[in-house]
């Protein structure tokens, strides 16, 4: 053995591992097992793993389970892991053991060897044992699962929601500043009546706003906690106090609503509460997508285009075409979206493969739900300020467009009726001409009667065109 590594052991035996490493034997044996895809788990799930064990040895501390000074040390050193000093301490591939227990047996090495050099040994030393201490009355079937809806739910309400907040903020403001501009509607990608640019903006924002809601709403299942089932639910070698005590130094620590599971054996042998999390990040990330393709179409041109819009020039278009401008934070939102499609498919698959007493497939949900997390969130927060608020409207372009717009013949059904309406937007279709032009023409209405029927901006309300 060189001077580069130190032996520890296992169950299984000794092991050779990087001498300056915190992790110890069962750690080193998971980074040789899964040389899989060189992911390994976020800082948020690291964060997680390490309120989690600070949570457990206060209240292991609190029940006399562990004495106090072990605790404190393992308490601080768990601290660092939340504060993100260790991870670099965190190889292991997230594409491994089905339970988790190699990334939990990774934090439970760190935090004892850490904490025995807090306590003036040496790393190694097992003074403060990894499962002995770090682990008491915890097994990687409920630690996992509980780290999982930790990291989950303060990603959603620390970085998915104030980014969403960002996004409707955004669109809220171009709602009121294009208010009062008329443009022809689009149905099909055909013609439509008309509408305010601003009531499109109003359906844009409010679908922010109810995903921003979607995803409230699966907080309360999140913030359920499988921590004090230990190996299938029942609680083997936990006090009974303990879950409820760890519960709260979570929510204490996190200052969200966490709490013991309603019924461990469901916390642990399915992730229903994943899945749902995870769908409603799907439909939020729909949603963006819709108004990423929205606005593409809406700025598409300059002059061979929809050209409603004027994009911000984030950056130039194109290494071949001088000059051309693409909406390049419109399509990442785009490609977000697939990517957040393609982990939901996981997601959801997972979620559904438990197996009797335990579902394995904790790792990849929490990797799957992380990453949509984390893009939508930064998706939204860049398309809001770099795309949205940038946005201006081309309001001339769009109200001559409107004029000669076919689908302002469907104000005429109340004055003329279907038919004649019909056979007048034929006619200016074939003759080029304004629906206005031809049914005063063909002497359907007078001048001042078009100018009331076919006023643009009136057919943007819900009135009966003609009376107060």
């Amino acid at each position: 053995m060189s001077d580069d590594y130190r032996t520890e052991s296992d169950s299984l035996g000794e092991m050779q591992v990087p001498a300056d490493a915190y992790w110890g034997a069962q750690t080193q044996r998971a980074v040789e097992n899964f040389p899989i895809s060189g992911i390994t788990f976020s800082r948020r799930f690291i964060r997680a793993l390490g309120i989690v064990k600070k949570a457990a040895a206060l209240a292991n501390s609190d029940l006399g389970l562990v004495e106090d000074e072990k605790a404190e040390a393992i308490v601080e050193a768990a601290d660092e892991v939340i504060a993100g000093d260790h991870d670099e301490e965190f190889p292991v591939d997230v594409f491994q053991t089905g339970s988790g227990t190699s990334s939990n047996m990774n934090a439970n090495e760190v935090i004892a060897n850490r904490a025995a050099e807090i306590l003036g040994e040496g790393i190694g030393d097992r003074v403060v044992h990894p499962n002995d201490h770090v682990n008491y009355g915890q097994s990687s079937n409920d630690v996992i699962p509980t780290a999982m809806h930790v990291a989950a739910l303060e990603a959603a309400d620390k970085d998915v929601l104030p980014a969403l907040e960002t996004l409707a903020a955004e669109l809220g403001v171009k709602e009121a500043d294009f208010d009062g501009i008329v443009k022809t509607g689009r149905t099909h990608l055909q013609d439509a009546t008309p509408v305010r640019l601003g009531q499109e903006f109003g359906g844009y924002r409010t679908q922010i706003e109810k995903g921003i809601a979607r995803v409230e709403s699966t907080r309360d299942h999140l913030a359920e906690l499988a921590l004090g089932g230990t190996a299938v639910g029942t609680g083997l070698n936990t006090h009974p106090e303990f879950p409820e005590r760890a519960a709260e130094y979570i929510a204490d620590e996190t200052d969200l609503p966490f709490r013991e599971a309603d019924n461990h054996f469901e916390a642990q042998a399915a992730h229903d509460a994943m899945a749902e999390a995870h769908s409603a990040l799907s439909v939020v990330a729909g949603s963006m997508n819709k108004i990423a393709n929205d606005l593409r179409l809406l700025a598409s041109g300059p002059r061979n285009g929809f050209g409603e819009l004027d994009q911000p020039e984030n950056q130039p278009g194109s290494s071949i075409m001088p000059g051309k401008i693409n909406p390049v934070v419109a399509e990442a939102v785009n490609q977000v979206h697939k990517q957040v499609v393609g982990n939901d498919a996981a997601v959801s698959a997972g979620a559904a493969e438990g197996q009797v007493d335990l579902n394995l497939y904790k790792p990849v949900l929490a990797h799957n739900y992380l990453e949509s997390a984390s893009m939508i969130a930064n998706a939204a927060e860049v398309f809001g300020e770099r795309f949205v608020a940038k946005l201006e409207a081309d309001e001339e372009h769009m109200q001559a467009r409107v004029e000669q717009s076919m689908a302002l013949a469907t104000a005429l059904n109340p004055a003329i009726g279907y038919d004649k309406a019909s056979k007048v937007a034929k006619q200016a279709l074939a003759e080029d001409k304004t629906i206005r032009e031809v049914v005063i023409e063909e002497g359907y209405l007078t001048e001042a009667e078009a100018d009331e029927v076919l006023d643009p901006e009136a057919m943007t309300h819900r009135v009966i065109l003609g009376q107060d």
